[in-house]
């Protein structure tokens, strides 16, 4: 029994020792040809990272040929296959623009916009891949309405969306929060919920985005000078409107009314000092 198995074993591995000894051959020596249908074996036997070498190798050769659809295809699935996502996604989208009439169009938009959402990273880094995959999901929703893929892209789409979003109020409450160190934080804050509530309409955010606004609206009005608060003032209560008027039952009413508060005093006593200023003014040029 245990030299049957020893047999079998070395069996295996002369198998195996072949097997690599003839993909080397086809892969330095081989034609294009050779190397095509060897790319093919290893792709159809889940060696992606080996079928991509040769892939790699016998592109120049049937480049404008009908075989470079279907290469084109095995390279981006192969990419996919290897978690090489932004590759793959870039290979996927390559082949439904350069094969429009292809049957393999729609899985390859699909698949090209889900390569750049598993290539998206944590929404406090660089969002390209992010914009990538929601731009590639916008465009397959557009494109392939009546597609049994629509659930599944638009729930890839809010997910994306979402994290972009909080990406961005994320960025804005930054500049808030470090606005006490830097006075010109409080108007890059302002602008930044300003953007994130223009450019979502309808975010996830919009309560605490108005809530953040305002006081960084009114934040801004306690650190500046007399001349400048009127206007400031003016921005801050239209803010705390915004809110009232969105979300009238709003938990951060109470917090809000306490703010208007202020700004109103706040604003008494500006309109007190500049007038007083004007009648000093006066005075003098008597």
């Amino acid at each position: 029994m245990q030299k049957i198995k020893n047999l079998a074993y070395l069996l295996i591995v002369s198998l195996v020792l072949f097997s690599c000894g003839e993909y080397q051959k086809v892969l330095n020596k081989g034609t294009a040809e050779d190397q095509y249908k060897m790319a093919t074996k290893m792709y159809e036997s889940k060696k992606y990272s080996k079928a991509l070498r040769l892939f790699e190798k016998v592109t120049p050769t049937y480049r404008g040929k009908p075989q470079m659809e279907r290469i084109s295809f095995m390279i981006a699935q192969s990419n996919f296959n290897e978690k090489n996502y932004s590759i793959s996604g870039y290979y996927f989208d390559r082949f439904a623009k350069n094969y429009p009439k292809s049957s393999k169009k729609e899985e390859a938009s699909f698949l090209s916009a889900y390569s750049y959402k598993l290539a998206s990273p944590p929404f406090s880094l660089d969002p390209t891949d992010t914009n990538k995959a929601l731009e590639s999901f916008q465009s397959f929703i557009n494109t392939y309405p009546d597609s049994d893929k629509i659930e599944e892209a638009n729930k890839h789409y809010k997910e994306l969306r979402y994290k972009l979003q909080k990406k961005y109020f994320e960025i804005a409450k930054t500049y808030y929060r470090t606005a006490d160190y830097d006075l010109r934080n409080y108007k890059a804050a302002i602008q930044a919920f300003d953007n994130l509530l223009s450019d979502y309409l309808g975010s996830e955010f919009k309560e605490e985005a108005l809530l953040y606004r305002l006081k960084a609206a009114h934040d801004f009005v306690l650190k500046s000078t007399i001349r400048r608060k009127p206007e400031r003032i003016k921005d801050a209560i239209e803010a705390y409107e915004k809110l009232k008027r969105n979300f009238p039952e709003s938990k951060y009413m109470e917090e809000a009314n306490k703010m208007v508060v202020t700004l109103n005093a706040e604003k008494k006593e500006a309109e007190d000092i500049i007038a007083k200023q004007k009648e000093f003014q006066k005075s003098i040029k008597k």
